[in-house]
């Protein structure tokens, strides 16, 4: 995934895009040690109230996250100066807009659910707005056949998360920590492969 530039009209933000060309191998390194990291970190989160014997498998899963994660930071390193994301500030700026703002709703929800003594639901908050924060990103990364996808997959997790702990009591960082750990492992492992240009 990478930026787009930031103008003032659709036209020209059409024609920067044309000129910045595809999405570089390096974009997709950085694209795949965000997701590996935080995958991890999911996976992790869903050793909290897991059934018995989940715990390896979710450990194992984590630690494959954090190792695509070294290798795309690896890569991203090797092939730096074809990145385009850094060296857009107008369009890094907005990107860090939306991450901020993404995050202060997170932080707000959770700090909400924990005063009014849910803390279950304060994973599948999480996810959800991981999720939907992935889609508010799209009118500034350029990689909409993963955002999109990703975004569903996680929201998704964390409606099913809720419906199974209303259901049969399951944890929901039981369902949210695999759930959309697999997904953004995924995705990350997809993207620690694409080496080329994609057109």
């Amino acid at each position: 995934m990478t930026i787009s530039t930031d103008s003032t009209g659709p036209a020209a933000r059409d024609a920067a895009r044309a000129a910045r060309g595809p999405i570089s191998r390096a974009d997709a390194q950085l694209t795949a040690l965000i997701l590996g990291f935080f995958g991890g970190m999911w996976f992790n989160w869903g050793q909290q109230g897991a059934p018995a014997g989940w715990s390896g498998p979710l450990l194992a899963a984590s630690l494959l996250s954090f190792a695509v994660a070294v290798l795309g930071g690896v890569n991203t390193w090797r092939w730096r100066r074809e990145l385009t994301t850094a060296r857009d500030r107008a369009a890094s700026r907005r990107y860090g807009i939306i991450v901020g703002l993404s995050y202060l709703v997170l932080f707000v929800g959770a700090i909400a659910l924990g005063r009014a003594d849910r803390p279950e639901y304060i994973a599948p908050w999480v996810a959800f707005v991981i999720g939907a924060h992935f889609w508010a990103l799209i009118p500034v990364l350029r990689d909409r056949a993963v955002l999109i996808p990703l975004g569903a997959v996680v929201v998704a997790v964390a409606g099913a998360a809720v419906a199974l702990h209303a259901a049969n009591g399951v944890q929901p960082s039981a369902v949210t920590g695999p759930g959309a750990g697999l997904a953004l492992l995924v995705v990350a492992v997809l993207e620690l492969l694409r080496r080329r240009p994609a057109a």
